[in-house]
């Protein structure tokens, strides 16, 4: 055991005693049920949100070396179900790996993903890791343009309404600069929700993901009693270990001042919040947003102490 565990290249504390536990768990090995699986689900997403993206990657790592595992060796009248699993599991470590900027992982996860949904004949469950995977693109991971084409080809298994890919699609049309477009996008989704439409059931849509997405719009806009009764809603309705999104909606007020001349002020309350954010916790999406308000400088004001001292907190490629 112990020259295995050597030789497993994991290294540290944390490689010794993982490849103990799956020695040991080999063991006794039984397939965990779905149930089970969907409590990892769980875990995850929550670990997600409020954890270091880096912790959710070589956690669920782990689970889906399991995982692959179980579906290698169960019978195929059981694959259904553990589709839909592999699925969110996939998508959940893609989200993870756009958080660490490791846009190409990301991708082929992405890929994954959708063809693990795709062999669940969920439609539902396709039009999640779709969504999904366009929302999260706009970090810095493709074109604003790139995502309406994900958005549009996601139509084509369902045009009915879909919340997250709606919020997708007004951010990705607000950073076009079509602001009107991306808030009757908004708009829409509203009168939906109102008249009942709901998120997916797996966790990944959440009661912030609205004002969320109208702070983004508004901000892009310029419009700051629009962008600021947004915040004061996500701040109201995100947890508290919620980091990115409640880290997000500041700067998009700070789009928003940028974009109607206080370039000073917006760029230095934006180095400020980044400044007092843990660096494990200053992820591609915070980083990435930051670049926002950055491009929103004008260029003959690029050359401002102010800009200069965010952009070296700020990388330009992540």
């Amino acid at each position: 055991m112990l020259r295995l565990a050597a030789g497993a290249g994991f290294g540290g504390v944390f490689g010794y005693n993982e490849t103990v536990r799956q020695m040991l768990d080999l063991s006794a090995y039984a397939h965990r049920s779905i149930e089970d699986w969907d409590i990892a689900r769980t875990d995850h997403l929550h670990t997600l949100r409020s954890r270091p993206p880096s912790q959710v990657v070589s956690d669920l790592a782990i689970d889906l070396h399991d995982l692959a595992r179980q579906m290698a060796q169960c019978p195929a009248t059981d694959l259904q179900e553990l589709y839909r699993t592999a699925a969110t599991l996939a998508c959940i470590q893609a989200n993870a790996l756009t958080r660490l900027a490791r846009h190409g992982e990301a991708i082929r996860w992405w890929r994954t993903s959708r063809r693990l949904a795709d062999a669940s004949q969920d439609a539902t469950l396709q039009l999640t890791v779709r969504a999904e995977e366009a929302g999260h693109g706009l970090y810095g991971q493709r074109s604003p343009d790139t995502v309406l084409h994900l958005i549009a080809q996601a139509r084509r298994i369902s045009a009915r309404p879909w919340p997250r890919m709606m919020t997708a699609e007004a951010e990705a049309l607000a950073m076009l600069g079509r602001h009107r477009e991306a808030m009757e996008t908004l708009r829409s989704l509203v009168d939906h929700v109102e008249r009942g439409l709901k998120g997916d059931e797996l966790g990944f849509w959440k009661e912030d993901a609205i004002p969320f997405a109208q702070s983004w719009v508004h901000g892009c806009a310029g419009d700051e009693d629009g962008a600021a009764e947004a915040r004061e809603q996500v701040q109201r309705l995100a947890p508290e270990h919620s980091y990115q999104v409640l880290t997000n909606v500041l700067f998009h007020q700070d789009v928003c001042t940028v974009a109607r001349g206080g370039v000073d002020e917006g760029i230095r309350h934006t180095a400020e919040v980044l400044d007092g954010l843990p660096a494990a916790y200053r992820t591609n999406h915070v980083l990435e947003t930051a670049r926002i308000v950055l491009r929103t400088v004008p260029q003959g004001q690029r050359d401002r102490r102010s800009v200069r001292e965010l952009e070296s907190m700020v990388p330009s490629h992540a």
